[in-house]
Parts: structure tokens; sequence; C-alpha cells
């Protein structure tokens, strides 16, 4: 059995982290597709080991959180009765550090209670402080929250409104913030805080970096698993690999995780 050189597989991967699509990574390095996915889910699964090793006993003191939404197979009105259970909508929840940029927990799944619940439970199993935790208007995280954390957080939601679309420009640009509604759920958080900027902006850089992930093209994921190990793949890279464009060093540095990169 051939096996692919440490280079070769290096070279795949840095097409991977860098958003272009496994057909174009096939075209540029000469490996084969199957091999470049098969390479991905093994990768993948190593990330998401190194992630849950090294994202332990945080200190990070305001969290926000957002979704970012995808898509398996088919879009969620395209299923029909005993299609793979899989397909349809995927959302990926990100927490992300305001201070250190860092990205301390992700939770892959369905925008409803379970999944909500399970990211909450993590991302409170990994902090060592109480926070400010920033979070938007889905109503599944209050719940979620209290359950995780329970009264030692300080915790809002902040509610955006949107102008309507003008017909033909909805789909290629963003609609205008029309009002911005901040709500304190729990103990004291400093209302000047309650944001989600770099959640939306970390959702923004995922759309750029995983090619699955870029809106109105072909590149979706097919299988679920691929879909997990190219989003464990990024976050590793994001956190301990690339530096950040403000911060110069990676955010696992600026948050006292890694001393290099």
């Amino acid at each position: 059995m051939n096996k692919l050189s440490a280079e070769k597989q290096t070279e795949v991967v840095k097409c991977l982290v860098d958003g272009v699509s496994v057909r174009a990574t096939e075209r540029i390095t000469g490996v084969h597709r199957d091999t470049i996915l098969r390479l991905l889910v093994k990768v993948g699964a190593g990330c998401e080991r190194i992630l849950d090793q090294k994202m332990r006993g945080l200190n990070c003191r305001r969290i926000e959180v957002d979704e970012v939404w995808g898509f398996i197979g088919k879009k969620q009105r395209r299923l029909k009765v005993g299609d793979d259970p899989t397909f349809g909508d995927v959302w990926t929840f990100v927490a992300i550090d305001a201070e250190s940029k860092l990205i301390p927990v992700y939770r892959i799944g369905k925008r409803d209670g379970d999944t909500a619940n399970a990211f909450m439970a993590d991302l409170a199993s990994r902090l060592e402080n109480r926070v400010q935790l920033s979070v938007d208007g889905l109503a599944a995280y209050v719940d979620a929250t209290e359950q995780a954390f329970g009264a030692d957080i300080d915790f809002a939601q902040i509610i955006k409104g949107y102008e309507a679309e003008p017909i033909g420009a909805g789909r290629y640009s963003p609609p205008r913030v029309s009002s911005v509604e901040k709500n304190v759920i729990a103990g004291a958080p400093v209302v000047a805080l309650i944001s989600t900027s770099y959640a939306e902006r970390s959702n923004l850089n995922m759309r750029m970096n995983m090619r699955r992930l870029t809106r109105l093209t072909n590149a979706f994921s097919k299988k679920l698993d691929n879909f997990k190990a190219a989003v464990a793949l990024y976050v590793a890279h994001y956190n301990l690999c690339r530096a950040h464009q403000t911060l110069k060093v990676t955010p696992a540095m600026a948050a006292g995780i890694e001393p290099s990169f």
C-alpha cells in the first residue's frame, strides 16, 4: 500500500486550512480526493484530541457565543423520507474569548436545546473562573446556561433586529442592523461589554477558511464525519498555529496555554 510522505500530507493540510476545496486540493497536490478525505478524517480526529486535552483550566473573562449554519448532503427543505438522518441543517456552536480570541470550545449539532445544553456544559467544564457571557437571542441558551453555570456567571443576551432586505440583494449582502436590545439574564455583566461582535467575526473567519461553509457553492459536506473533521482541523489550526493579525501571536499563546507557535 502506498503511503503519502510527511511532506505531501503537510501540503494537503496546508491547502485545507487555507480554504481550498477538496477537488482543488486534488488538482494542486496531485493526491486523489478520496485519499485527501481519509487524511482529513485522520488529522481531524487528532485535532479533536489535542483540543480536548489543551482547552482545560482556562481563565477567560469575557466569552461570546454564536452559531454558524451549514448543511450536510442537502438543505433541510430538500429532505425526503428515507434520506440519511445526518443530512440537512447542521449548526456549529462556537465560543470565543473576547480578549485572547481563543476558541475554547465548539459543538456541532442541530440548533436546539440538546446541543445548547451539551455546548454550555462543555464550556463550563473548561473554565476556572467566573466569566461574563454574551449570547444571541436563541432561547435555548437561557436554560442551558443556568444548568451549566448555576448562579456563578454574569450572563446577558443581545438581540439584533434587521431591516427588510431589498429584492435581489439579500443573498449577496448582509442586512443592516436596525435595533439592538441587551437583556441581563443573570449576575451583573458590564452592559458596555455585552456583545457578540467577535463571535460573528469568528463565523466569517470559519466561512473564509473552510470551503464547505462557503455560501452559494457546491463545496458543501457530503458526510457529517468529514464536516466534523474539517471543523476540528480549522479550530486547532486557528488556536495553535496561525498568528492572529491583531495579537501577532496565536490565541493559545495570548491565553497562556502555549509558549510558542
